[in-house]
């Protein structure tokens, strides 16, 4: 007998950076492209500016992590990390991001597959000069290949494919 997933969950914030070090930048939408990654972000295959660019990854088209975790680091470590400041692309609402891994799923019309659990790194310490390793580890988000490309705004639904 299979069970059809209960969870519906949102956009709540989307960012892209042009390159590594720089600011992430707040968007009402964004463009993903099939296999790529997303318009003007800098991880999109092809035009890489990131950090981690000189190791590239197909399953690094897109990065999410939930609001949820946001919250989580201010209870549990004091810390006050904003939604652009975990340098990931889209920040979710109500998305169990830890049980998505290698599974497919609805970002507003695109498709993603989930490839695996993003990790935090000394790097996010170095731009945010707060000690959000530890907080991090284990709630730093999904990395996931895009297998169908669109328009994601804020406010859209996340759904299970």
């Amino acid at each position: 007998m299979s069970v059809t997933p209960s969870w519906i969950g949102l956009v709540a914030h989307l960012h892209i950076t042009a390159r590594a070090f720089l600011p992430m930048r707040p968007m009402e939408a964004i463009e993903l492209v099939a296999g790529e990654g997303i318009l003007g972000d800098r991880y999109r295959i092809g035009t890489e500016a990131g950090f981690y660019s000189p190791k590239p990854e197909a399953g690094r088209q897109i990065t999410l992590f939930e609001e949820e975790a946001l919250e989580a680091i201010r209870r549990d470590h004091g810390i006050e990390l904003r939604p652009e400041e975990h340098r990931r692309n889209v920040t979710t609402r109500g998305v169990p991001l830890t049980h998505l891994v290698g599974r497919r799923f609805r970002l507003g019309e695109c498709l993603l597959e989930a490839t695996r659990l993003s990790t935090p790194c000394r790097h996010i310490e170095e731009i945010l000069e707060k000690p959000v390793l530890k907080p991090m580890t284990n709630r730093s988000g999904l990395n996931c290949r895009i297998l169908e490309g669109g328009t994601v705004r804020l406010g859209d639904p996340i759904r299970p494919a």
